[in-house]
């Protein structure tokens, strides 16, 4: 019985120095790099987008010789569009190895999971986790716009490209996001010569008739109604003003991209719908257009916004790394605190915008564009 706990005690020790080697040598060859949004679910679309677009990225730079020298390991995370399922993403992806969270893709999500990057200290950059509670923490950056920025940027673009002076909205009240950019949006219209006429709330319990919220839009005569929501209920939205015969025209933000992609969603319901973006991928420049190639090849399909600022967030990544003279076997803390530096004195020319720069307080900057769905395909609007 001795001879046998001392060959335990043997294995253990031996296990444990094992563990201790591996860990040592996988922090130290490699930055780890982990994504995670929806990659199943009613959202999907954005969550893979993101996954799928950050791989590109990877593995472009791998190619290129890596960053300060070494090579990046990724790994993409499901979290269901479930903030439980987040933290579970995140500490899977923490056993995994990650160094620095690419994530995750959803404004509730990401909140979420800010928390926790918060206690372990470690560089967090969601792509399009928009709500303005998801950067209060001074290791939080973003690629997109905030939610208040993109209601105030889409009043600015609708009122200088005269594309209506009578509004009404329909948005989601029991959504942070949603509810979020109506208000900014309706805070600003008046400066852009807009009179929000009317404005519709519906909440999760009641986002699948919108006869009513669409019958008080017509009888207010507006020209336009603004959809700062997802996809998913704007498909129903459109679907529902054709059937009722409403002529109107509809602005919407980064939620409405990807409702191309639903499954047996009729393109010609979107047809001349315009929204808020920072990508356009009929673009002509090379970098975009090498892009949409690469991602087309690879995935089917063409890239919309979400996995234009998760590219973009890859390499917003390594050029912060490189600013900072990082390497992997830093410390996750160490490692953060640098990047919280690098991040503010880097540019990057990216897909999202000629040139993004990021201020201490986790926000971008870069330039709005905005695109109209087509022939069942996005084109880029003046």
């Amino acid at each position: 019985m001795k001879k046998m706990k001392q060959f335990v005690s043997l294995m253990l020790t031996s296990a444990m120095a094992a563990g201790m080697m591996s860990a040592s040598v996988f922090a130290a060859d490699a930055f780890y790099i982990g994504a995670s949004g929806p990659l199943t679910g009613p959202a999907a679309n954005y969550g893979t987008a993101v996954v799928n677009a950050a791989q590109i990225a990877v593995d472009e730079i791998n190619e290129a010789g890596g960053i300060n020298g070494y090579q990046i390991e990724y790994k993409g995370e499901d979290d269901e569009l479930d903030s439980e399922k987040s933290v579970n993403a995140y500490n899977a992806l923490k056993d995994w190895g990650m160094q620095i969270l690419l994530g995750p893709t959803t404004t509730g999500c990401a909140i979420a999971v800010a928390e926790k990057t918060k206690a372990d200290n470690m560089f967090q950059l969601t792509p399009s986790g928009s709500g303005e509670d998801v950067t209060k923490n001074d290791n939080v950056f973003r690629v997109c716009f905030s939610d208040p920025s993109q209601g105030m940027r889409s009043a600015q673009y609708i009122g200088e490209h005269q594309l209506a002076t009578k509004v009404g909205s329909i948005y989601d009240s029991s959504d942070a996001y949603s509810a979020g950019i109506e208000a900014s949006f309706e805070a600003a219209a008046p400066d852009y010569g807009i009179d929000v006429a009317v404005k519709c709330a519906f909440t999760a319990d009641s986002n699948t008739d919108f006869s009513s919220q669409l019958q008080q839009c017509a009888d207010a005569g507006v020209e336009l109604i603004f959809l700062p929501i997802y996809y998913t209920q704007a498909g129903t939205i459109l679907t529902q003003a054709r059937m009722m015969g409403l002529d109107v025209k509809f602005f919407g933000c980064d939620g409405l991209d990807g409702m191309l992609d639903m499954d047996n969603f009729e393109k010609s319901l979107a047809e001349g719908v315009m929204l808020l973006t920072p990508f356009a991928a009929d673009a002509d420049d090379d970098l975009t257009k090498n892009f949409v190639a690469k991602y087309q090849e690879a995935y089917g399909m063409t890239p919309n916004q979400f996995a234009a600022d998760a590219y973009d967030g890859v390499y917003a990544i390594k050029a912060a790394l490189e600013k900072a003279e990082a390497t992997p076997d830093m410390e996750i803390s160490d490692l953060c605190e640098a990047l919280k530096t690098a991040i503010t004195e880097i540019e990057i020319a990216g897909l999202t915008g000629e040139k993004i720069v990021w201020t201490a307080d986790g926000e971008p900057n870069k330039d709005p564009k905005a695109v109209v769905i087509q022939d069942g395909a996005y084109v880029s609007m003046q």
